[in-house]
């Protein structure tokens, strides 16, 4: 319907629709496979399920901001919902793989797909061991899903005068993703080769590779190239993305120390028995004595710490002034965004969208 502006919330119901669209389209065309790929199928359909929909929502806003400031009743066309949900099906995938990597049991609340995987084998009866099953089946779900997501962009780009813009954009986003993924494995081990000093540079740049640009610079990007956006409306968009996207993984990392397990769907300190070397540990290790700081270093990546050791190093990281330090640094992050937009030629509405998005990100509690 022209002119009319969707509520935050019809946003993640279009999206929904275009995925469940497409999946009854994947699952008809896997009939002739068996049962065995049809509950592989099952598998990808429920890592769909749930999720705060960022992506989808900043792809969304980056296209209404340009195309509104044109034409005020410019529609939304089947492209900008295709791109959307292809969006949210890359990060099904991403997530497939971040938590088979870390060794993650739980997503949103339920098994992460490699243990969901492990649970069908033990389910079925099938021979030999669930555990390698799942994890080798949940590397293939995750490529599946990369696949689907390339599928669904390329159905939203066919004859559209700005495709070429749009591929390039995605491809970059998926790229810099992968390599910020790996960056971000990497620090677990090589941080204790590199100087102490430069580990909170070193964090903040996979920050800005595996999460301010892939969460929200770039689906802002992809929207507003959609909408044939020009050069000073696309860098505005940038400017005001990037910082979002750093102060939104800041958050992230101090939800996976603090968050409540309720809340977040993932156990209460999360990131300190995977080891992440994240800012947070970054500035904390800054503040402390050689021992102290060693016996953070003994603890951080121990799959079986307790609740009070959890707490214990809780108390350590807001104590050293880290925690404060990093709530400045989303702080700060924020007030950047915020004058990104100032004179900006975007639509005025999609502007405050836009910065009730960035609230959104950078003040929530999962």
């Amino acid at each position: 319907m022209l002119g009319v502006v969707p509520s935050p919330s019809s946003v993640p119901d279009a999206v929904a629709a275009r995925l469940d669209r497409f999946l009854a389209l994947m699952r008809t065309e896997a009939l002739e496979y068996g049962p065995e790929a049809a509950g592989f199928l099952d598998a990808a359909a429920r890592t769909l399920v749930g999720g705060k929909r960022l992506r989808a929502r900043f792809c969304h806003a980056g296209w209404r901001a340009v195309a509104r400031f044109r034409d005020r009743d410019a529609a939304e066309a089947d492209a900008l919902w295709d791109t959307c949900a292809a969006l949210e099906i890359f990060q099904s995938a991403a997530l497939v793989h971040d938590d088979l990597i870390d060794n993650s049991d739980t997503r949103r609340g339920r098994p992460a797909a490699h243990r969901a995987l492990e649970a069908s084998h033990r389910e079925a009866g099938w021979a030999g061991d669930a555990e390698p099953f799942g994890r080798a089946s949940a590397v293939l779900l995750g490529d599946l899903l990369v696949a689907w997501s390339d599928d669904l962009l390329e159905s939203a780009l066919e004859g559209h005068p700005h495709a070429r813009t749009v591929r390039r954009e995605y491809a970059r986003m998926r790229r810099d993703v992968t390599t910020g993924q790996y960056l971000d494995i990497a620090e677990e081990s090589a941080w204790s080769v590199n100087d102490g000093g430069l580990h909170a540079e070193r964090a903040l740049r996979v920050v800005s590779l595996k999460s301010a640009r892939y969460s929200i610079e770039q689906p802002l990007a992809l929207g507003g190239a959609l909408a044939g956006a020009e050069q000073d409306q696309m860098a505005a968009l940038r400017s005001f993305g990037h910082p979002v996207g750093m102060a939104f993984q800041l958050r992230d990392d101090i939800l996976g120390v603090y968050g409540d397990s309720s809340v977040t769907g993932k156990p209460a300190g999360d990131d300190l028995r995977e080891g992440k070397r994240t800012v947070l540990v970054a500035l904390t290790r800054e503040a402390l004595d050689s021992s102290a700081r060693n016996l953070l270093d003994e603890m951080l990546g121990d799959p079986e710490l307790s609740a009070q050791q959890v707490s214990f190093l809780q108390a350590t990281i807001a104590d050293s002034g880290a925690l404060e330090r990093v709530e400045t640094m989303i702080s700060d992050y924020a007030r950047e965004a915020d004058r990104a937009l100032s004179g900006a030629r975007l639509d005025n509405a999609a502007v405050g969208e836009l910065r009730d998005l960035a609230r959104a990100a950078t003040v929530r509690s999962a």
